[in-house]
């Protein structure tokens, strides 16, 4: 059952909760929020909180700045690192015009729409998203180092895993907050890990791995350490990927429960997904380091598919009842949620209304060079996934005008400094791994 605000405001009072922070994404995914006193609440439900749009990158001229914060109850959380005398609580918010209108540059929005889109053809979707990240050493200071916090493996055990206290924390915490942990493990790169979550509802998804990227930054930071999600932190090791896992119902049955065919609707929705994987490269990769990633140490960079093959693109894990999905291993943390999982989910759907037929698989180990002999490729820098996604019909159709130029003029000054650094690394380190 869905909260209300009078939920919410009944949890206050008797909670002993003092702030509120509204938290919301701009247009390239970082997470932004204001605090508000909790005597301040029934006035942000009722009239919502005025902010400046201009001063969000992305978001508004000066001329035209003012938008409202409308707090989503559903979403309310205590942090669970902050004090428990005094709680601080977290809600995620829409966005609108003073008029009430919907702004463009709601991305949560845009996600809401497809989910709407879905639902209107029959559909459900459910998401779940794997989402890596490195854990480093700090200095003196607190600053950041690349010093990885241990120089453990895949699934490895104490004393090479050092990160397996801070995973237990990080399940503890995502768990009082509502996201339920299912496993956590030591990736394969030094200091690399993963914990993964249970799927819901797409927009729930969305919200649940803003939640869990600032519980890992939290609870990092707590212990002395500094948590990147950023694409590929160390040149010499794997990178972070974020994987999408999408399972359709129709009716109660998961379409993805069986055999795969090229005319069934689950085969249709991914030849969209691989019909439109170019366009939304930019989206799902949407820096210059993500570029660093794909291709290599098993970050597919070849468009095709195929069953429990990790070197694809698109993947079939294997999976019985409600676990069947697609899994797309290209995207990775830098992205913003809502329009990565919105783009995909809308891509799906294209497939279907459109009767896409699916490709054969692909049964081969694409990290071998010659085996991706004849198959197209994802953009191989960020400057190209702009030019294929701004001229893209699909992505035209599916973002308002103005979000996609102020993105992709965000994206093409992200080239400009990269391309024109004097040292690419130092660069990275201040508009990457210090961001993301």
């Amino acid at each position: 059952m869905k909260r209300t605000a009078q939920d919410i405001l009944n949890f206050v009072e008797d909670n002993d909760v003092k702030f509120i922070k509204l938290t919301f994404c701009d247009i390239f995914g970082n997470q932004k929020n204001v605090s508000l006193f909790a005597s301040e609440l029934p006035r942000a439900f009722e009239q919502g909180i005025s902010f400046d749009g201009s001063s969000i990158a992305g978001f508004m001229n000066i001329e035209e700045s003012d938008l409202i914060l409308w707090p989503d109850p559903d979403t309310a959380t205590v942090l669970p690192w902050r004090p428990t005398e005094g709680r601080v609580m977290r809600m995620y918010c829409d966005i609108t015009l003073p008029d009430g209108k919907p702004f463009e540059g709601n991305c949560r929005g845009y996600l809401q729409s497809v989910v709407k889109r879905a639902r209107a053809m029959g559909l459900t979707a459910n998401v779940g998203c794997e989402c890596e990240f490195y854990l480093f050493e700090t200095d003196e200071n607190g600053n950041p180092t690349h010093i990885p916090l241990d120089h453990g493996g895949y699934f490895d055990i104490p004393p090479l895993d050092k990160g397996e206290n801070i995973r237990r924390d990080i399940c503890l915490s995502i768990e009082e907050m509502g996201l339920q942990p299912e496993h956590s493990h030591h990736e394969s790169g030094p200091g690399q890990n993963e914990v993964c979550f249970r799927y819901a509802p797409a927009v729930k998804s969305a919200d649940n791995l803003n939640t869990f990227k600032s519980a890992v930054k939290a609870i990092a930071a707590r212990n002395g350490l500094y948590a990147s999600f950023m694409p590929k932190p160390l040149h010499d090791q794997s990178g972070n990927g974020l994987h999408v896992n999408m399972s359709l119902m129709r009716d109660g049955k998961n379409l993805f429960e069986g055999p795969l065919t090229p005319d069934s609707e689950a085969g249709h929705f991914v030849a969209g997904i691989l019909a439109h994987a170019r366009e939304l490269t930019a989206f799902c990769n949407p820096v210059p380091n993500s570029y660093a990633r794909l291709g290599a140490n098993e970050a597919p960079l070849y468009i095709s598919w195929s069953r429990q093959n990790r070197s694809q693109l698109v993947r079939l894990p294997s999976a019985s009842g409600d676990l069947c999905r697609v899994e797309l291993r290209g995207p990775d943390p830098a992205g913003n949620p809502y329009l990565v999982i919105g783009l995909i989910l809308a891509a799906g759907l294209d497939g279907i209304a459109r009767k896409l037929p699916l490709a054969e698989p692909v049964n081969r180990n694409l990290f071998h060079p010659s085996a991706a002999a004849g198959l197209e490729s994802l953009p191989r820098t960020l400057r190209e996934a702009i030019t294929v996604a701004a001229q893209s019909d699909f992505i035209a159709a599916e973002l308002p005008l103005a979000l996609q130029n102020k993105y992709f003029e965000y994206q093409t000054q992200l080239c400009h400094g990269y391309e024109n650094a004097p040292d690419p690394a130092v660069w990275e380190r201040t508009h990457g791994f210090l961001v993301i």
